[in-house]
């Protein structure tokens, strides 16, 4: 079994739809996915991935079905009352006295890599973000989405692995985003998604591609051929957004 996961375009996050440039890098996408044997679409219910999305499901002529749990990864945290995350988010804003809530896994490296747990497949469940936020609710609710999309082609979960009861060759397409494809990929290989949000960058319209591994009969596993693939983009003469990354050097003024 194939998997596509391809987060939107460069976004407009105000109003959860695409710039112009990611109207672009849609089109760019759909030109590569008509070639792709896709057997089933599915999208995220928010405006940007449909966006995106609808260029490729114009192009071959389909439609995609809405998961709620592909929503990009929602989990915000409560810092306040505890002085040692001011440190993890050193830009919060206050609003009436108190600090507004916060996306959760995104923390500044200075604070996440000096705490182990953070790097632990299970350790993450214990970190004091985990106890002041909805991360674990939020968490289980992708994994056991993901899980029961792929048992509708034939692969239950068993421990870290998958008990193959259909072979299947198909292909599938998510369009999605960045905070929740890290944490499907958390899941199929069992680590700690804090490791995966920090350490890889996946662009606007970029495609991740993982598939089945079975070596014992009845017994799969997921493997990547490509994280956060962008070639479309650079066959079509279009640079990809910065909006995976944050700044190279302090110094030079981009996103912090």
């Amino acid at each position: 079994m194939r998997i596509l996961l391809i987060r939107h375009g460069d976004p407009d996050y105000v109003h959860d739809t695409l710039t112009e440039k990611g109207h672009k890098e849609a089109a760019l996408l759909a030109e590569k996915m008509k070639k792709e044997p896709v057997s089933d679409f599915y999208v995220s219910p928010l405006g940007r991935a449909k966006d995106t999305a609808s260029y490729t499901l114009a192009k071959v002529g389909r439609e995609a079905k809405v998961l709620d749990w592909l929503e990009e990864f929602p989990a915000r945290v409560d810092i306040n009352g505890a002085p040692e995350l001011i440190r993890a988010y050193p830009d919060t804003r206050m609003e009436d006295g108190r600090y507004r809530k916060r996306i959760a896994w995104d923390m500044v490296p200075g604070y996440w890599t000096e705490h182990p747990e953070y790097f632990s497949a299970e350790g993450w469940r214990e970190s004091e973000v985990a106890k002041r936020s909805d991360m674990i609710p939020l968490y289980e609710r992708a994994a056991e989405g993901f899980d029961g999309l792929l048992r509708s082609y034939g692969y239950v979960r068993e421990g870290a692995h998958y008990r193959v009861e259909r072979e299947s060759e198909e292909t599938i397409a998510c369009f999605c985003h960045f905070g929740v494809s890290c944490v499907i990929l958390a899941h199929l290989w069992e680590v700690s998604p804090f490791v995966l949000w920090h350490s890889l960058a996946m662009a606007p319209t970029s495609v991740t591609e993982v598939v089945t591994e079975e070596r014992e009969k009845g017994i799969a596993y997921f493997r990547a051929l490509r994280i956060g693939d962008v070639s479309h983009l650079y066959a079509g003469g279009e640079e990809p957004s910065f909006a995976c990354r944050f700044c190279e050097t302090y110094g030079n003024g981009e996103r912090h």
